[in-house]
């Protein structure tokens, strides 16, 4: 029979309990000392107490709008024949020579095998997209929430609006063979040096950039010869990840070209 505890035995097992952290574990996640939340998961999903709506702002309820997202993307354009991505400004105005240019990339890109994609957004999207329309191709039009309310062209057949610019970047790639970038402002840059990223990093097979405008394009092309290049920053080799033309047969000649087409 075993001797009962003495006074000075049993303090010390209660201060080592008070040092002891609590514990919590929600799943995968672990809670400890202030951190511990009241109630389970399972409570708080099915409380129907009437409280507020923060809820649906929460990052664990943005994820399955973004997954939603990406489901939404991949069914509809999996059954995409193939496809070139044109990017350019959505300031491009009807009339103009960039916006003559936009059409001809958009129906000869269509004769030539493909489905046109864009932003789906006016101006230099429009002008692809009705190109490929007029030439009774696949058009389609990738549009983005916005502040400023623009919506997908008339010209656009098959659309999808998207919340997140990440999961629309994911699309233009993993559904085109190339890119064919039109004179644009800084959306349109940042799609171009996504892409040249991706294609430098290989993260993505080597498929085709065409720039079409060498007077509007030069002084960036410059700009990464005698700057980023001389200073070491990038490499020689990395100016042959994209063509400069101002030919519209030329450029749909490069595009067919490197994607056996």
């Amino acid at each position: 029979m075993g001797h009962p505890d003495s006074s000075a035995e049993r303090a010390a097992r209660d201060t080592g309990a008070r040092k002891r952290p609590e514990e919590q574990r929600l799943g995968p996640v672990l809670r400890r000392r202030d951190k511990v939340q009241a109630g389970t998961t399972d409570q708080r999903l099915l409380d129907s107490d009437g409280g507020p709506s923060e809820w649906v702002h929460t990052d664990p309820w943005r994820v399955l709008r973004i997954q939603s997202e990406f489901i939404e993307g991949f069914g509809t354009l999996a059954e995409l024949p193939p496809a070139i991505s044109v990017f350019g400004s959505a300031r491009t105005g009807e009339g103009t020579p960039e916006y003559a240019a936009g059409v001809e990339i958009g129906k000869a890109l269509v004769e030539a095998g493909f489905a046109v994609i864009t932003g789906g957004g006016p101006g230099a999207m429009q002008a692809a997209n009705q190109g490929a329309v007029e030439a009774k191709g696949t058009s389609v039009g990738l549009g983005i929430e916005l502040p400023f309310e623009q919506g997908l062209n008339p010209y656009v057949d098959i659309g999808v609006n998207f919340r997140y610019f990440f999961v629309r970047k994911t699309m233009f790639v993993k559904y085109a063979q190339g890119f064919v970038v039109l004179p644009g402002g800084l959306g349109t840059l940042d799609e171009l040096f996504e892409a040249l990223t991706l294609v430098q990093t290989r993260k993505v097979t080597r498929f085709p950039i065409v720039l079409f405008g060498s007077q509007y394009w030069g002084g960036l092309v410059d700009w990464l010869k005698n700057t980023v290049i001389a200073q070491g920053k990038a490499s020689e080799a990395d100016l042959l990840l994209f063509h400069v033309t101002d030919d519209v047969e030329e450029a749909i000649t490069l595009v067919t070209k490197e994607v056996g087409k």
